[in-house]
C-alpha cells in the first residue's frame, strides 16, 4: 500500500554533511508516524529519529543536535539532514512509516541506502 524511496547516500568526511531524502507513494493518506533507522553489520537495527505527521519529532540522543528530521507532507517526502558527521554515523540508513502515530515506525521500509563517514 505504502512505497519508500531512501535517496542520498555516500561517502564524506568525518565533519562533513550529508541529506538523505524519502519518497513516498501509495496510501499516503494512511501514514502518521515516519522515521530513520540506521544498521551496520552485527548490531541491531537503531531507530535514529522519528516525527509524527504533524511534525512532532524526536532523535536518539547519540545524533541529537546534530540531525534534523522533517518532512513535507505537500511532496509526500521525509528527509533527513545530517551534520557533524562521525564515523559511528556509518551504516544503512532505512527510510520506514507505520499507519500509527508509534514511537518506532516499523510497517512499511524503504530499500535502505548507505552512507559512510571516513576519519
Amino acid at each position: 500500500q505504502v512505497h519508500l524511496v531512501e535517496s542520498g547516500g555516500g561517502l564524506v568526511q568525518a565533519g562533513g554533511s550529508l541529506k538523505l531524502s524519502c519518497a513516498v507513494s501509495g496510501s499516503i493518506f494512511s501514514i502518521n508516524a515516519m522515521g530513520w533507522y540506521r544498521q551496520t553489520p552485527g548490531k541491531q537495527r537503531e531507530l535514529v529519529a522519528a516525527i509524527t505527521r504533524n511534525g512532532i519529532k524526536n532523535y536518539a540522543a547519540s545524533v541529537k543536535d546534530r540531525f534534523t528530521i522533517s518532512r513535507d507532507n505537500a511532496k509526500n517526502t521525509m528527509s533527513l539532514q545530517m551534520n557533524s558527521l562521525l564515523p559511528e554515523d556509518t551504516a544503512v540508513y532505512y527510510c520506514a512509516a507505520d499507519h500509527r502515530n508509534e514511537l518506532y515506525p516499523d510497517d512499511y521500509w524503504g530499500q535502505g541506502t548507505q552512507v559512510t563517514v571516513s576519519s
